[in-house]
Order: C-alpha cells, then sequence, then structure tokens
C-alpha cells in the first residue's frame, strides 16, 4: 500500500475511506474533463472564431459610430466653407460691379419679387411652348 499524502489526514473508518475515495474519483474526473476540453483543437478554434467575430463586430460598430461622426463634422465644415464662399463672392461682386449695373439687378430682383404670379406664368408659358416645338421636330 503506499503512504497517504502529508497533508490529508488517514481515514478513521472504512465509511471516511469511501467518502476521500469518491472526494478523489470526482477531482480526478474533473481533471480528466479539464485535459480533454483543453486537447479539443476543434472547439477551441470555433471558441477563438466566436470571440473573434464578436470583436470584429464591437470593433466594426465602433467604427461606424467614428464614421457617422467625422460626415456630420465634415457636412458642418463644407456648409461653413460654403457661406464663407457666398459672403465672398457677395462682397466681390459689391466691390467689382459697376453701379450701374447693380442698379439695374437690384431693380430687376425687385420686379421679379414683386411680380412673383406674372413672372411664374411667363415661365409656365415658356416651358410650354418650347415642349411644343420640341414634338413637332421629333
Amino acid at each position: 500500500m503506499t503512504q497517504p499524502p502529508h497533508d490529508e489526514p488517514t481515514a478513521a473508518g472504512p465509511a471516511e475511506l469511501r467518502e476521500q475515495v469518491e472526494h478523489t474519483r470526482e477531482e480526478l474526473g474533473q481533471t480528466v474533463q479539464a485535459l480533454a476540453a483543453k486537447t479539443d483543437v476543434k472547439a477551441r478554434a470555433q471558441e477563438k472564431a466566436a470571440e473573434a467575430k464578436e470583436q470584429a463586430a464591437a470593433k466594426a460598430g465602433e467604427l461606424k459610430e467614428q464614421a457617422t461622426v467625422k460626415a456630420g463634422e465634415l457636412k458642418a465644415k463644407a456648409a461653413e466653407q460654403a457661406r464663407a464662399k457666398t459672403a465672398q463672392a457677395g462682397q466681390l461682386w459689391e466691390e467689382k460691379t459697376p453701379d450701374p449695373v447693380r442698379q439695374k439687378t437690384a431693380q430687376g430682383a425687385q420686379l421679379a419679387r414683386h411680380n412673383r404670379k406674372v413672372l411664374l406664368a411667363a415661365a409656365g408659358v415658356a416651358a410650354v411652348v418650347w415642349l411644343a416645338c420640341r414634338r413637332r421636330k421629333g
């Protein structure tokens, strides 16, 4: 017979010995299961693949969110640049255009604002005439 380890007490009777044997069997079974799980390469590879898939999905979500934020920032920046360019063009118009041309342009714009219905009707008539001429040619 072998000697029990020094850190475990010896059994006082047969019942206690059976209990110790059963406990040792359970521990041994758990150890065997753990070793079997470590040697199951296919299962471990599937677990790693599932982990990688979850990480990739999480990263894709983060990148999508970052792209949305960046797109919003770029859109705001482009709008601001467009406003600045428009203001710059207006200022250039004021500086470079001769007074008579500016006055005539202002009068034309004012006339168009006051006569919107007439202007829209004239545009509609012009469109109808254009379409009619186009049909005759085709």
